[in-house]
Protein backbone atom coordinates (compact mmCIF):
# COMPACT_ATOMS: atom_id res chain seq x y z
CA UNK A 1 0.00 0.00 0.00
CA UNK A 2 1.14 3.22 -0.92
CA UNK A 3 1.58 5.92 1.62
CA UNK A 4 -0.60 8.96 1.97
CA UNK A 5 -0.06 12.24 0.42
CA UNK A 6 1.10 14.83 2.45
CA UNK A 7 -1.30 17.70 2.82
CA UNK A 8 -1.13 21.03 1.24
CA UNK A 9 -2.93 24.72 1.74
CA UNK A 10 -2.06 26.62 -1.32
CA UNK A 11 -2.18 30.98 -1.18
CA UNK A 12 -2.65 32.50 -4.26
CA UNK A 13 -5.23 35.10 -6.02
CA UNK A 14 -4.63 35.81 -9.81
CA UNK A 15 -4.48 33.92 -12.98
CA UNK A 16 -0.34 32.89 -12.21
CA UNK A 17 -1.30 31.11 -9.55
CA UNK A 18 -3.44 29.05 -11.29
CA UNK A 19 -1.63 26.17 -13.09
CA UNK A 20 0.26 26.44 -9.75
CA UNK A 21 -2.39 25.60 -7.53
CA UNK A 22 -2.92 22.80 -9.97
CA UNK A 23 0.40 21.61 -9.57
CA UNK A 24 0.14 21.53 -5.84
CA UNK A 25 -3.04 19.64 -6.18
CA UNK A 26 -1.47 17.20 -8.49
CA UNK A 27 1.66 16.20 -6.47
CA UNK A 28 0.01 16.58 -2.81
CA UNK A 29 -3.40 16.61 -1.04
CA UNK A 30 -4.70 20.17 -1.16
CA UNK A 31 -6.95 20.77 1.69
CA UNK A 32 -7.59 23.98 1.17
CA UNK A 33 -7.29 27.79 -0.43
CA UNK A 34 -6.22 31.06 0.95
CA UNK A 35 -6.87 33.75 -1.37
CA UNK A 36 -7.68 37.75 -1.60
CA UNK A 37 -11.40 38.89 -0.94
CA UNK A 38 -13.59 39.00 -3.85
CA UNK A 39 -13.30 42.60 -5.46
CA UNK A 40 -15.23 45.43 -7.75
CA UNK A 41 -14.68 44.85 -11.40
CA UNK A 42 -15.71 45.87 -14.56
CA UNK A 43 -17.60 48.88 -15.11
CA UNK A 44 -20.46 47.48 -12.88
CA UNK A 45 -18.35 47.55 -10.27
CA UNK A 46 -19.80 44.25 -9.40
CA UNK A 47 -17.59 41.75 -6.95
CA UNK A 48 -15.56 39.26 -8.73
CA UNK A 49 -14.30 36.45 -7.51
CA UNK A 50 -10.10 35.80 -7.91
CA UNK A 51 -9.15 33.21 -10.94
CA UNK A 52 -7.99 30.93 -7.30
CA UNK A 53 -11.17 30.75 -6.05
CA UNK A 54 -12.87 29.84 -8.90
CA UNK A 55 -10.63 26.79 -8.91
CA UNK A 56 -10.80 25.82 -5.84
CA UNK A 57 -14.52 26.03 -6.01
CA UNK A 58 -14.58 23.79 -8.77
CA UNK A 59 -12.81 21.26 -6.64
CA UNK A 60 -14.90 21.05 -3.51
CA UNK A 61 -12.24 22.70 -1.79
CA UNK A 62 -12.32 24.97 1.13
CA UNK A 63 -11.77 28.76 0.81
CA UNK A 64 -10.14 31.46 3.07
CA UNK A 65 -10.66 35.19 2.14
CA UNK A 66 -9.36 37.03 5.50
CA UNK A 67 -9.48 40.91 5.07
CA UNK A 68 -6.49 40.35 8.32
CA UNK A 69 -3.76 37.85 8.50
CA UNK A 70 -2.41 39.03 12.13
CA UNK A 71 -5.47 38.46 14.25
CA UNK A 72 -4.10 34.68 14.58
CA UNK A 73 -8.06 33.86 13.30
CA UNK A 74 -6.63 32.51 10.10
CA UNK A 75 -3.83 30.75 11.68
CA UNK A 76 -6.34 28.86 13.65
CA UNK A 77 -8.62 27.39 10.93
CA UNK A 78 -5.47 26.29 8.77
CA UNK A 79 -3.72 24.24 12.21
CA UNK A 80 -7.17 22.18 11.93
CA UNK A 81 -6.25 21.32 9.06
CA UNK A 82 -3.07 20.26 9.50
CA UNK A 83 -1.03 20.95 6.73
CA UNK A 84 2.30 19.74 6.07
CA UNK A 85 3.03 22.20 3.79
CA UNK A 86 1.60 25.53 2.06
CA UNK A 87 2.44 26.79 -1.13
CA UNK A 88 2.60 30.25 -1.99
CA UNK A 89 2.35 32.32 -5.44
CA UNK A 90 1.07 35.50 -6.17
CA UNK A 91 -0.92 35.70 -3.22
CA UNK A 92 -0.31 40.07 -2.51
CA UNK A 93 0.06 40.07 1.00
CA UNK A 94 3.33 39.21 3.52
CA UNK A 95 3.10 36.42 5.66
CA UNK A 96 3.28 36.36 9.28
CA UNK A 97 5.19 34.44 11.52
CA UNK A 98 2.37 32.37 12.56
CA UNK A 99 1.30 31.24 9.22
CA UNK A 100 5.31 30.81 8.24
CA UNK A 101 5.95 28.29 10.81
CA UNK A 102 2.32 26.55 10.97
CA UNK A 103 3.41 23.74 8.65
CA UNK A 104 6.35 21.62 9.23
CA UNK A 105 7.47 21.91 5.99
CA UNK A 106 7.40 25.38 5.95
CA UNK A 107 5.83 27.98 3.43
CA UNK A 108 7.30 27.74 -0.05
CA UNK A 109 6.90 30.15 -2.77
CA UNK A 110 6.97 30.22 -6.26
CA UNK A 111 8.80 33.59 -7.45
CA UNK A 112 8.17 35.73 -11.16
CA UNK A 113 12.17 35.56 -11.14
CA UNK A 114 15.73 34.34 -11.07
CA UNK A 115 16.10 35.55 -7.79
CA UNK A 116 18.12 37.13 -6.12
CA UNK A 117 16.96 39.47 -8.90
CA UNK A 118 13.56 41.45 -8.86
CA UNK A 119 12.25 40.55 -5.39
CA UNK A 120 8.69 42.48 -5.06
CA UNK A 121 5.47 43.01 -6.70
CA UNK A 122 6.69 42.96 -10.27
CA UNK A 123 9.30 40.71 -11.20
CA UNK A 124 7.90 39.45 -14.81
CA UNK A 125 7.71 42.63 -16.16
CA UNK A 126 11.15 44.36 -14.99
CA UNK A 127 13.48 41.48 -16.32
CA UNK A 128 11.93 42.56 -19.90
CA UNK A 129 12.20 46.17 -19.00
CA UNK A 130 15.55 45.79 -18.17
CA UNK A 131 16.83 44.13 -21.15
CA UNK A 132 17.35 40.66 -19.60
CA UNK A 133 18.14 37.77 -21.82
CA UNK A 134 16.77 35.42 -19.64
CA UNK A 135 13.96 35.16 -16.82
CA UNK A 136 12.46 32.50 -14.77
CA UNK A 137 11.08 30.58 -11.87
CA UNK A 138 12.49 30.53 -7.91
CA UNK A 139 11.06 27.96 -5.32
CA UNK A 140 12.13 28.86 -2.11
CA UNK A 141 11.59 28.56 1.46
CA UNK A 142 9.73 31.92 2.92
CA UNK A 143 10.99 33.75 5.63
CA UNK A 144 9.86 37.08 7.37
CA UNK A 145 11.06 39.14 4.78
CA UNK A 146 10.26 40.07 0.52
CA UNK A 147 11.12 37.19 -1.24
CA UNK A 148 13.99 36.36 0.84
CA UNK A 149 14.12 32.97 1.40
CA UNK A 150 16.32 30.55 1.00
CA UNK A 151 16.10 29.13 -2.40
CA UNK A 152 15.20 25.20 -3.48
CA UNK A 153 14.81 25.46 -7.59
CA UNK A 154 15.41 27.55 -10.26
CA UNK A 155 13.71 26.97 -13.69
CA UNK A 156 14.93 29.30 -16.74
CA UNK A 157 13.47 30.46 -19.83
CA UNK A 158 14.84 33.17 -22.76
CA UNK A 159 13.46 36.42 -23.28
CA UNK A 160 12.75 36.36 -27.03
CA UNK A 161 12.40 39.93 -29.04
CA UNK A 162 8.85 39.65 -28.93
CA UNK A 163 8.12 38.69 -25.56
CA UNK A 164 5.96 41.18 -23.56
CA UNK A 165 4.75 41.47 -19.70
CA UNK A 166 1.65 39.56 -21.08
CA UNK A 167 3.26 36.86 -23.12
CA UNK A 168 5.90 36.21 -20.16
CA UNK A 169 3.58 36.03 -17.75
CA UNK A 170 1.81 33.40 -19.31
CA UNK A 171 4.60 31.41 -20.09
CA UNK A 172 6.13 31.66 -16.26
CA UNK A 173 3.00 30.76 -14.85
CA UNK A 174 2.90 27.53 -16.84
CA UNK A 175 7.20 26.99 -15.43
CA UNK A 176 5.55 27.84 -12.13
CA UNK A 177 3.05 24.69 -12.28
CA UNK A 178 6.04 22.60 -13.68
CA UNK A 179 8.74 23.66 -10.58
CA UNK A 180 5.86 22.42 -8.39
CA UNK A 181 5.56 19.39 -10.25
CA UNK A 182 8.91 18.56 -10.45
CA UNK A 183 10.68 19.89 -7.31
CA UNK A 184 8.29 20.16 -4.41
CA UNK A 185 7.77 16.13 -3.76
CA UNK A 186 11.86 16.31 -3.81
CA UNK A 187 11.89 19.28 -1.54
CA UNK A 188 9.07 17.21 0.83
CA UNK A 189 11.32 13.99 0.58
CA UNK A 190 14.74 15.74 2.00
CA UNK A 191 16.26 15.64 -1.47
CA UNK A 192 16.97 19.46 -2.05
CA UNK A 193 19.37 21.46 0.09
CA UNK A 194 18.16 25.44 0.59
CA UNK A 195 20.90 27.59 -0.55
CA UNK A 196 20.87 31.14 0.58
CA UNK A 197 20.46 34.30 -1.45
CA UNK A 198 23.28 36.60 -2.20
CA UNK A 199 21.70 39.44 -0.96
CA UNK A 200 24.28 42.01 -1.86
CA UNK A 201 23.19 41.13 -5.42
CA UNK A 202 19.46 41.75 -5.07
CA UNK A 203 17.18 44.29 -6.99
CA UNK A 204 13.82 45.24 -6.78
CA UNK A 205 10.86 45.12 -9.03
CA UNK A 206 8.39 47.89 -7.44
CA UNK A 207 4.89 47.67 -8.33
CA UNK A 208 4.33 49.14 -11.42
CA UNK A 209 3.13 53.14 -11.65
CA UNK A 210 1.10 54.55 -14.61
CA UNK A 211 3.71 56.99 -15.10
CA UNK A 212 6.52 54.61 -15.38
CA UNK A 213 4.88 53.96 -18.99
CA UNK A 214 5.89 57.51 -19.95
CA UNK A 215 8.85 57.38 -22.73
CA UNK A 216 11.61 59.33 -22.10
CA UNK A 217 13.83 59.86 -25.51
CA UNK A 218 17.18 60.71 -23.85
CA UNK A 219 17.13 56.41 -23.57
CA UNK A 220 18.94 54.91 -26.15
CA UNK A 221 16.40 53.06 -28.16
CA UNK A 222 17.26 49.53 -27.38
CA UNK A 223 16.14 50.16 -23.41
CA UNK A 224 12.94 52.46 -25.11
CA UNK A 225 11.89 48.88 -26.38
CA UNK A 226 12.64 46.75 -23.70
CA UNK A 227 10.24 48.90 -21.76
CA UNK A 228 7.67 49.07 -24.01
CA UNK A 229 7.29 45.36 -24.18
CA UNK A 230 8.08 44.85 -20.55
CA UNK A 231 4.88 47.08 -19.69
CA UNK A 232 2.80 46.06 -22.12
CA UNK A 233 -0.24 45.01 -21.52
CA UNK A 234 0.16 48.00 -18.62
CA UNK A 235 0.78 50.22 -17.53
CA UNK A 236 1.65 50.97 -21.40
CA UNK A 237 4.26 52.94 -22.87
CA UNK A 238 2.99 56.43 -24.33
CA UNK A 239 3.85 59.42 -25.02
CA UNK A 240 2.70 62.89 -26.39
CA UNK A 241 1.91 63.77 -30.24
CA UNK A 242 0.64 68.00 -30.90
CA UNK A 243 -0.56 67.74 -27.55
CA UNK A 244 -3.02 64.54 -27.35
CA UNK A 245 -1.64 61.35 -26.09
CA UNK A 246 -0.16 58.73 -28.08
CA UNK A 247 0.35 55.15 -27.32
CA UNK A 248 2.96 52.80 -28.47
CA UNK A 249 1.99 49.52 -29.06
CA UNK A 250 4.72 48.02 -30.72
CA UNK A 251 8.45 49.50 -32.04
CA UNK A 252 11.84 48.24 -32.41
CA UNK A 253 15.30 49.31 -31.84
CA UNK A 254 17.02 50.96 -34.88
CA UNK A 255 19.84 53.32 -36.06
CA UNK A 256 19.41 56.71 -36.65
CA UNK A 257 20.05 58.42 -39.71
CA UNK A 258 20.43 61.85 -38.09
CA UNK A 259 22.23 60.61 -34.68
CA UNK A 260 22.82 64.16 -33.97
CA UNK A 261 19.13 65.04 -33.91
CA UNK A 262 17.29 66.04 -30.32
CA UNK A 263 15.96 63.12 -28.60
CA UNK A 264 12.29 62.59 -29.59
CA UNK A 265 12.69 64.30 -32.96
CA UNK A 266 11.51 62.21 -35.99
CA UNK A 267 14.25 61.51 -38.38
CA UNK A 268 12.22 59.10 -40.69
CA UNK A 269 8.90 58.81 -42.33
CA UNK A 270 8.96 55.46 -44.16
CA UNK A 271 9.50 53.84 -41.37
CA UNK A 272 8.63 55.93 -38.55
CA UNK A 273 12.05 56.58 -36.75
CA UNK A 274 12.03 58.94 -33.49
CA UNK A 275 15.79 59.82 -32.67
CA UNK A 276 17.10 58.28 -29.33
CA UNK A 277 20.68 58.34 -27.47
CA UNK A 278 23.38 56.72 -28.61
CA UNK A 279 22.93 57.49 -32.16
CA UNK A 280 19.98 55.55 -31.79
CA UNK A 281 16.43 55.46 -33.28
CA UNK A 282 12.89 54.08 -31.79
CA UNK A 283 10.97 52.66 -35.26
CA UNK A 284 7.37 52.68 -34.28
CA UNK A 285 5.47 49.86 -35.52
CA UNK A 286 2.06 50.29 -34.01
CA UNK A 287 0.20 53.13 -32.38
CA UNK A 288 -2.95 54.65 -30.74
CA UNK A 289 -3.03 58.18 -30.80
CA UNK A 290 -5.35 59.72 -28.07
CA UNK A 291 -9.27 58.65 -29.24
CA UNK A 292 -8.61 56.59 -31.81
CA UNK A 293 -7.77 52.97 -33.15
CA UNK A 294 -4.65 51.26 -32.96
CA UNK A 295 -3.07 51.70 -36.13
CA UNK A 296 0.31 50.96 -38.12
CA UNK A 297 2.85 53.90 -37.84
CA UNK A 298 2.17 53.70 -42.15
CA UNK A 299 -1.12 55.07 -41.23
CA UNK A 300 -0.59 57.31 -38.46
CA UNK A 301 1.58 59.34 -41.05
CA UNK A 302 -0.47 58.86 -43.88
CA UNK A 303 -3.40 60.09 -42.29
CA UNK A 304 -2.02 63.34 -40.28
CA UNK A 305 0.91 66.00 -40.63
CA UNK A 306 3.66 64.10 -38.91
CA UNK A 307 6.75 66.46 -40.72
CA UNK A 308 10.35 65.60 -39.90
CA UNK A 309 11.41 67.03 -37.42
CA UNK A 310 8.66 67.18 -35.26
CA UNK A 311 9.73 66.46 -31.66
CA UNK A 312 7.10 63.70 -30.00
CA UNK A 313 6.58 64.35 -26.35
CA UNK A 314 7.82 67.92 -26.57
CA UNK A 315 4.92 69.12 -24.32
CA UNK A 316 5.99 67.02 -21.36
CA UNK A 317 9.47 68.47 -21.45
CA UNK A 318 8.35 72.37 -22.16
CA UNK A 319 9.88 72.54 -25.59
Amino acid sequence: MSEPRLRSVFFGTPDFAVPIAEATAAVTDLVAVVTQPDRPKGRGRELASPPVKELALARGLPVFQPAKLRDGVLAAELERLKPDVAVVAAYGRILPKDLLDLPRFGCVNVHGSILPKYRGAAPIQWAIASCEAETGVTMMRMDEGLDTGDMLAILTIPIGPDDTGGSMHDKLAVLGGEIIREELPRYLSGALKAVPQDHASATMAPILSREQGRLDFTLPARILDCRIRGFSPWPGAFTSLDGGLLKVIRAKAAESPEPAAAPGTVVSLRPLLIAASEGSALELVEVQPEGRRVMTAAELVAGRRIELGKRLGSEERGA
